[in-house]
């Protein structure tokens, strides 16, 4: 009789510090410890079902450029790989080609590197078409510089980027034409996906609807927050990359101001720049938001270097810059006390590693109830960085806590900038309610026998640009 019990594959891990990386002051710089680094790589393992059965942290006092590591750890870890017979080798650093190639070779088992790993993992979490022409734009990009290998993502039958490999599967062989003419027709059709997000967009702006995107480090607990402003029920789990699709909800605050509010994927440290690029269609909705919530773990010791990490990828997406010092914007009603000294403009000469925010950034601390998170507050209050985003708010999104704030600030943060005024619009500024419909936000109108009545909530600016276009219009 043949067992119906699906084959557990099983996984070493292998997490590389590089020569910078090493020491407790360069850990200290890039704000990860080997256990750290080693600890997410385990969890993005197990993220794709893998069991792990080995984890070690190999420090190199050189890079090799053939293999990466040297050849007596190789050698010692080819030895257990014989007589263990894993699955797969998972190398928590980035392998060049050349470097996977003589490693697969060495170790006579299936390698990934973190880049591949984290597409396998897009890959399987993946539900939409938009979701899948993505991750298979990102992986198939990551392979270009691999046509060593064969490709079996397209006629795979289990989920995944194609790396992994299975029973039953065809293996197709690819050039570079066919894989360079898939790539484009991808492309093609993510141009059409941002095509209709655009449309979308344009809809919302019609209605004075704004756009809140909630980003953050993976597993941050950005969709628990998502569900419980909205009462959405998206899949929220204690695991990374548990988000992928992004998801878009509208949310009426007690102001009466409408927003949609945008669950995004979670960032990484050392996210693939090829699931950046494919995935900026997704990102538009970040790239296009009026108001940033990034939601931190509280509770996690890592929690700066993830920020770090995140605003990265804001940077990379130009929602904020360097070098100028950011305008102070008023801190809400809802934080506790504090010296009116901070809630002053910066007018410091900054180095070249501050950043500006282009967008209101309100920080989220989450998950506050958690053990350990009060001191790791306690600590990051007296960072110089700390007075920089428009509010900093504590939530536990689990337990419903400080949500309201949440919300209060959210709406605050909208207003900033914009005014409801009623206006008089005389018939011969032809295209001047046109206008207001497509830049503003047009609470109501009525015809009257000297023109057109309405009440409006504009920005300031967009006020000076009608003004200018439109001399005749006049508040009523």
């Amino acid at each position: 009789m043949h067992s119906s019990e699906r084959h557990q594959e099983t996984a070493f891990v292998i997490n590389v510090m590089l020569p910078r990386e090493r020491g407790a002051s360069a850990a200290r710089a890039i704000g990860r410890t080997a256990e750290d680094k080693l600890e997410e790589a385990v969890s993005l393992t197990g993220a794709i079902g893998l069991e792990v059965t080995a984890a070690t942290t190999v420090n190199l006092a050189s890079i090799r450029p053939s293999t990466l590591i040297g050849t007596g750890v190789l050698a010692q870890w080819r030895e257990r790989i014989d007589a263990e017979h894993p699955d797969v080798i998972i190398f928590n650093a980035t392998l060049t080609p050349v470097q996977h190639r003589n490693l697969e070779r060495e170790l006579r088992a299936k390698v990934l590197d973190r880049t591949a790993l984290i597409l396998e993992i897009f890959g399987e979490r993946a539900q939409t078409r938009e979701g899948r022409l993505q991750v298979e734009l990102a992986a198939l990009t990551f392979q270009r510089s691999r046509l060593v290998r064969s490709w079996t993502h397209l006629e795979r039958q289990r989920g995944g980027a194609g790396f992994m490999g299975g029973p039953g599967e065809s293996q197709l062989e690819l050039d570079r034409r066919m894989l360079l003419e898939r790539i484009d027709k991808l492309k093609r059709d993510l141009q059409d996906v941002r095509r209709t997000r655009g449309l979308h967009r344009s809809a919302r702006a019609r209605q004075g609807a704004h756009v809140v995107a909630l980003v953050g480090y993976t597993n941050a607990g950005k969709s628990t927050l998502f569900n419980a402003l909205t009462g959405a029920d998206i899949l929220a789990k204690d695991m990374l990359f548990a988000t992928l699709d992004p998801t878009l909800r509208r949310l009426r605050l007690e102001s009466g101001r409408e927003l949609v509010l945008a669950d995004t994927v979670g960032f990484i440290s050392d996210l693939p720049h090829e699931l950046v690029d494919a995935f900026r269609a997704t990102l538009e909705e970040v790239i296009e938001a009026d108001l940033i919530l990034h939601v931190r773990d509280a509770s996690n010791p890592e929690w700066e270097a993830q920020k770090r990490d995140v605003l990265d990828v804001l940077r990379s997406l130009g929602r904020i810059e360097q070098p100028e010092a950011p305008a102070r914007l008023p801190p809400p009603v809802t934080d506790p006390p504090r010296d009116p000294d901070l809630d002053e403009p910066n007018e410091e000469k900054v180095s070249g590693d501050t950043l500006v925010d282009l967008v209101p950034i309100i920080e989220v601390w989450n998950k506050v109830d958690r053990e350990g998170s009060a001191a790791i507050m306690a600590e990051a209050e007296h960072d110089p960085g700390y007075d920089r985003a428009f509010a900093v708010l504590r939530t536990s999104a689990v337990a419903g806590t400080g949500l309201d704030a949440v919300l209060e600030t959210v709406n605050a943060a909208l207003v900033n900038g914009e005014q409801d005024l009623e206006l008089l619009i005389p018939y011969t500024a032809g295209g001047a309610l046109a206008w207001l419909h497509e830049f503003s936000h047009v609470i109501s109108h009525e015809h009257e026998e000297d023109g057109t009545r309405a009440m409006v909530r504009i920005s300031d600016d967009d006020w000076g640009k009608l003004q200018k276009r439109f001399p005749d219009i006049s508040m009523a």
